[in-house]
């Protein structure tokens, strides 16, 4: 079977990491795999299999990248595509249409997109959920990652709900575990020193990472503990200015983005989620794959899910800073052998799951 995966790029985010994962199960299985990407850049091109056809449309915008996708699929004419990310998405749609050709199309929603466009000033984001309530319909299947992105998706675009597959990420890999167990070297890591919690995403609104800070700031007042933000964005200044104005800056450190914070992840104390939307945060799955006690916001969508309910760590309201104190305290001052062990719960993410349902879906007739 030949199969095309079409992404924007590689870029630093889950989708781009879970459809490189993807791909690389895809051919792990022995079928013919196409990674099609607007433009081939970004970290995770370095994680693709070399069984995996990388193809770069070399477009800058994904919207530019149409007439190459068209002549892809008439040069190619794969069996089926895969296509991820809603702007990416809708361009799949209408490049199919203009193609001609017989490939039953397949697209994925990755996060809560009347959050997601409510949040945004952009008229793009607008635009482009009112396209989507035209071309999802166009398609032969409709994925999500978690329940509740499909209910979210299947309301805000008028999408019956019985047409979305819930399929959850590729998340927990070998390469996962094997880059966990990597050196790192960091003053604050080590036998007897305070405990460190760790944050990881991009500095954005979304993430809601001044919540997290402000929360920190009481911990730090009956708990001695260090606080580790892994990410990059426009938020920056912002928050070190944050962490100026609460006088926790000898305790707080935000390094940018890293490589592998999966080092950092099997060696911090403590996880937390702080996100006011998510679609399935793919960091909570890895940090407990890690095995790393977690505290997540219980935001819309996926940390519910993957947590069941709070079975696998602390689930607090969005943006309650104390409710969130009092979890993280909570957390550090219970004995380690009373803390659930998350890397059962992260099993269930494994690759080959969501490969098998992927190819369930993407085979299936028309």
């Amino acid at each position: 079977m030949h199969i095309a995966i079409y992404l924007p790029s590689l870029r630093g985010g889950g989708a781009e990491r879970a459809m490189a994962t993807l791909a690389n199960g895809f051919a792990d299985r022995g079928l013919k795999i196409d990674l099609v990407l607007a433009q081939a850049e970004g970290p995770y091109l370095s994680e693709v299999s070399p069984g995996v056809r990388i193809v770069d449309l070399q477009s800058n915008r994904v919207l530019t990248s149409l007439p190459g996708l068209v002549r892809y699929l008439r040069r190619e004419r794969p069996q089926a595509m895969l296509s991820a990310l809603n702007h990416a998405n809708v361009i799949a749609v209408v490049a199919r249409m203009l193609a001609g050709v017989p490939v039953r199309l397949v697209v994925s929603e990755r996060n809560n997109v009347s959050l997601s466009g409510s949040s945004s000033k952009n008229l793009r984001s607008r635009v482009v959920l009112h396209m989507m309530r035209w071309a999802y319909r166009k398609t032969d299947g409709v994925t999500a990652v978690s329940g509740g992105v499909a209910d979210d998706l299947a309301n805000a675009i008028n999408l019956p709900r019985d047409r979305i597959s819930v399929i959850f990420n590729p998340v927990v890999t070998p390469e996962l575990i094997e880059k966990s167990r990597m050196p790192l070297e960091h003053p604050w890591l080590g036998e007897g020193k305070p405990p460190v919690i760790l944050g990881v995403g991009r500095l954005t609104p979304q993430k809601d990472f001044s919540t997290l800070i402000h929360a920190f700031a009481q911990v730090r007042t009956v708990r001695d503990c260090r606080l580790v933000i892994l990410g990059e964005g426009e938020l920056r200044a912002e928050l070190e200015q944050l962490v100026a104005s609460l006088g926790v800056q000898d305790s707080v450190q935000l390094p940018g983005f890293a490589d592998n914070p999966f080092a950092w992840m099997s060696r911090v104390r403590l996880f937390v989620l702080s996100s006011r939307w998510e679609g399935l945060p793919n960091v909570l799955i890895q940090a407990m794959a890690c095995g790393a006690a977690v505290v997540s916001t219980d935001c819309p969508s996926g940390p519910d899910e993957i947590l069941e309910g709070g079975k696998w760590g602390r689930l607090v309201p969005v943006g309650d800073e104390e409710a969130l104190a009092e979890a993280m305290v909570t957390l550090l001052e219970m004995p380690e052998n009373q803390l659930s062990d998350v890397r059962q719960r992260a099993g269930g993410f494994r690759p080959e799951l969501a490969v098998d349902a992927y190819l369930k879906i993407l085979r299936s007739m028309r």
